[in-house]
């Protein structure tokens, strides 16, 4: 039945498309031209082969990871002995398994790259293992030059951003018995292959950092790499220098939960840095500027904001819609989306006498969920127990805070600008008022100053 002499490994090899199975083999054998003692040993290569390959482009603690990942699978999936060496069929099923692969078959080669026996793991493990990962995306992104305008390091004295967002996807796995890997108390819980099949299935990007690193890594495969989805373009003044709160760590995590379209480049529209502390700047600023980010950090360090779905407008009522979400990025990433208790999304509003001046997001008047206060550098975040339009904590240090520095980008495309509609006088429309126009001896002003309007 079938073909007897099919190679070992193909069905697995066949995951790729023809010229992707091309890339693989040439790779393989690029790694494989070490000779071995003995003319009739298989094709394979060693630790000091990938890491020769890879050089300085990924930390040498991830290259290790992924050897060893690769050296204990066989080409049908399943966890074999311990091997000095990765083989053709090794080699392609782990490709396969982490670029193509399901939620089962990466959670297989990442439980081997953290453990030696390929059984339960500690929960501490995978946590390392996870700062390792998020690790390895700055410093592969870094570099190959691919950062797009962002930082590689947060700003001086903030927390360190690959801790944070590694904390983050490790909170997203489902321990045994129901429990999240929250705090120091759980680390030493057991993580099955089950519990890391379902953590991959969460939290997507443990998978999209694993293809990062072997496409940016290995220099395999980059063209079916969506980077430009992942790392949006930085656009900024270029005659003038500006340092975000942001990292590009922060800027892949938030990215991520823009609306598909919004993804590629993010524009800056108002920075305090650049703009000056004032309130009436920042309206005219990001009126009318399109879907957005407002972005602070509170004078304790707490850098926070959320996403407008749409663009603000000043005036006295709620606007936007259930696209948008409120964020924090320090001391923890997280985002929070509408709850569907109310509508009150975005609010931008200045020079009223009965109702609040400022900009907020979420809860309600005197009570948001992020508010920016019209005497600028000053606002509050309250939530008790939590926002009701969005169902987050406080954001801030403390309730009633202050701030120094304050960002908008705006995400996607510019919005197109509204062409002028021209208006037609009544002069243009009735001739019998042009006629009494001028018999009573007063001239068109404007004649030969500009031209008629089409009738529409």
């Amino acid at each position: 039945m079938g073909n007897s002499k099919s190679h070992p490994g193909q069905e697995r090899s066949s995951r790729f498309l023809p010229t992707e199975q091309a890339e693989v083999n040439r790779l393989f054998d690029a790694l494989s031209l070490e000779k071995l003692g003995s003319s009739a040993s298989p094709r394979s290569f060693s630790l000091q082969a990938l890491k020769g390959h890879v050089g300085d482009a990924l930390p040498p603690e991830m290259v290790t990871r992924l050897f060893e990942g690769m050296r204990r699978v066989d080409g049908s999936g399943k966890a074999k002995g311990p091997s000095e060496r990765v083989s053709q069929e090794q080699f392609t099923a782990s490709m396969s398994h982490l670029l193509k692969g399901t939620a089962e078959e990466k959670s297989l080669v990442i439980l081997n790259m953290i453990s030696a026996s390929g059984g339960p793991v500690k929960a501490r493990d995978v946590h390392k293992f996870t700062e390792d990962l998020v690790g390895s995306v700055v410093h592969v992104l870094n570099y190959r030059r691919q950062l797009r305008g962002w930082s590689q390091k947060p700003p001086p004295g903030s927390p360190s951003r690959v801790q944070v967002l590694a904390a983050q996807l490790c909170s997203e796995m489902r321990l045994q018995g129901g429990g999240k890997l929250l705090g120091p108390q759980w680390l030493d819980r057991d993580c099955d292959r089950a519990v890391l099949e379902d953590w991959v299935f969460r939290a997507h990007h443990v998978a999209t950092f694993l293809s990062l690193v072997i496409h940016q890594g290995f220099l395999l495969l980059r063209s079916s790499l969506e980077l430009a989805t992942l790392v949006p373009e930085r656009q900024v003044d270029p005659q003038r220098e500006f340092a975000s709160i942001l990292d590009v760590l922060s800027v892949i995590y938030i990215n991520s939960h823009l609306p598909q379209e919004r993804r590629l480049r993010w524009r800056l529209l108002f920075a305090t840095e650049l703009h000056g502390n004032s309130f009436a700047q920042l309206c005219g600023r990001i009126a009318h500027g399109g879907p957005c980010l407002v972005l602070l950090e509170d004078c304790d360090g707490h850098v926070f904001g959320g996403f407008a779905s749409c663009s603000w407008e000043v005036k006295p009522q709620f606007q936007g819609d259930d696209r948008c979400f409120l964020l924090s990025i320090s001391p923890s990433m997280a985002v929070y989306t509408c709850t569907g208790y109310n509508d009150h999304y975005m609010y931008l509003n200045q020079g009223q006498q009965t109702i609040p001046n400022g900009l907020g997001m979420g809860g309600q008047h005197g009570y948001f969920g992020l508010w920016i206060d019209v005497d600028f550098g000053k606002g509050h975040s309250k939530a008790k127990p939590t926002c009701t339009t969005y169902g987050s904590p406080q954001l801030s240090a403390q309730e009633d805070f202050q701030f120094q520095k304050m960002e908008v980008w705006a995400v996607g495309d510019a919005p197109k600008a509204e062409p002028v509609r021209k208006t037609r006088s009544i002069l243009d429309i009735d001739p019998e008022a042009r006629a009494l126009l001028e018999a009573s001896g007063r001239g068109r002003h404007s004649e030969g100053l500009r031209e008629v309007p089409d009738e529409q």
